[in-house]
């Protein structure tokens, strides 16, 4: 809770363009209403109790900071220079994955030597019990979507969803956006199994 609040200030005074702080327990399961709550709670605190909005960019000027930005600024072009280099965005997919991974192996590293301390995980550590994590019962969940979907299909104009997916096809063989025909293929009682099946049929299915 302490780190998200730190982080969403650190975003604020970085003039973030849009910002979501994460609920406390959304690492281990979807979260739960309280953590949601307070998640937005720290936001509301952030934007109306604490000033950072009552300037457009109060750090402007910090020869740190500006310093700072430089570096992050000169490595982000030298990635961009470098996914250019190998074919843009979509060729680089792979080079783009594989510099994530290796930058969360190396900061997990840094915690297991204790080059970079987390509190409460290698230092100011305490005994505590773990957190519960509730499981859905799944086969359940799974039996009721299945029920609600052939109460869907049964119930719609088959020939009008038919034709609603046949407009995701045409767009999806075209540069049209492909937007306005999911939009309406929803409204037509398509599911998104349906949807998603037309456009692997078009596309195929991407295979790292």
């Amino acid at each position: 809770m302490v780190r998200v609040t730190v982080q969403a200030l650190a975003a604020a005074l970085g003039g973030t363009q849009s910002l979501h702080t994460n609920g406390f327990d959304e690492a281990l399961a979807l979260p739960t209403e309280g953590a949601a709550k307070l998640a937005v709670r720290t936001q509301q605190i952030l934007a109306h109790e604490s000033g950072i909005t009552n300037t457009v960019d109060p750090l402007a000027g910090s020869y740190y900071v500006e310093a700072l930005t430089s570096k992050i600024e000169d490595a982000a072009s030298t990635y961009l220079e470098e996914i250019e280099g190998l074919g843009g965005a979509p060729k680089a997919i792979e080079f783009m994955q594989g510099e994530i991974h290796a930058s969360a192996y190396r900061h997990q590293m840094e915690i297991e030597e204790n080059k970079r301390l987390v509190v409460g995980v290698n230092a100011f550590e305490e005994e505590e019990e773990p957190p519960s994590i509730e499981k859905p019962d799944f086969s359940a969940l799974e039996v009721a979507q299945k029920l609600r979907l052939d109460e869907v299909k049964t119930g719609r104009d088959a020939g009008n969803t038919s034709q609603a997916l046949e407009g995701v096809r045409s767009a999806a063989r075209s540069t049209e956006n492909l937007v306005p025909p999911i939009i309406e293929a929803a409204k037509a009682s398509a599911t998104l199994g349906e949807i998603s099946q037309v456009l692997r049929e078009e596309w195929g299915t991407y295979n790292p």
